[in-house]
C-alpha cells in the first residue's frame, strides 16, 4: 500500500540558457515546488501527500509544468501566483 495518496510532480529539468525550449528551472520551478512543499506542510497534509523533483516533462515551450496523481492533472505556464490557487482549488 502507498504511503502517499497525492504526488505533485515540478518539472526542474535543466537546460543551457541559449536553448530554444527553454527550461522549467531557469523559469522558477525551483520556488514553485517549495511552494507547494510549503503548502502541503503548512496544511498537515505531509504524511498523504509528497510535492516531488521531476525530469523533464516534455512540456518545454509551455513554461513551468506541473502534474498531480493520481488524477493525471497537468498544468502548465505556472507561475509561483498561482500555486496557492491550484493547491486550494486542486488539493484542498
Amino acid at each position: 500500500m502507498s504511503r502517499y495518496t497525492h504526488h505533485i510532480f515540478v518539472c526542474q529539468n535543466e537546460r543551457p540558457a541559449d536553448d530554444p525550449r527553454g527550461c522549467c528551472l531557469h523559469k522558477g520551478s525551483d520556488k514553485v515546488l517549495q511552494r507547494f512543499r510549503d503548502l502541503i506542510k503548512e496544511n498537515g497534509l505531509n504524511k498523504t501527500m509528497r510535492a516531488n523533483v521531476a525530469g523533464c516533462l516534455s512540456n518545454c515551450e509551455r513554461g513551468i509544468t506541473v502534474v498531480i496523481y493520481p488524477e493525471q492533472i497537468w498544468y502548465s505556464h505556472v507561475r509561483l501566483e498561482d500555486v496557492d490557487e491550484i493547491f486550494k482549488e486542486h488539493i484542498l
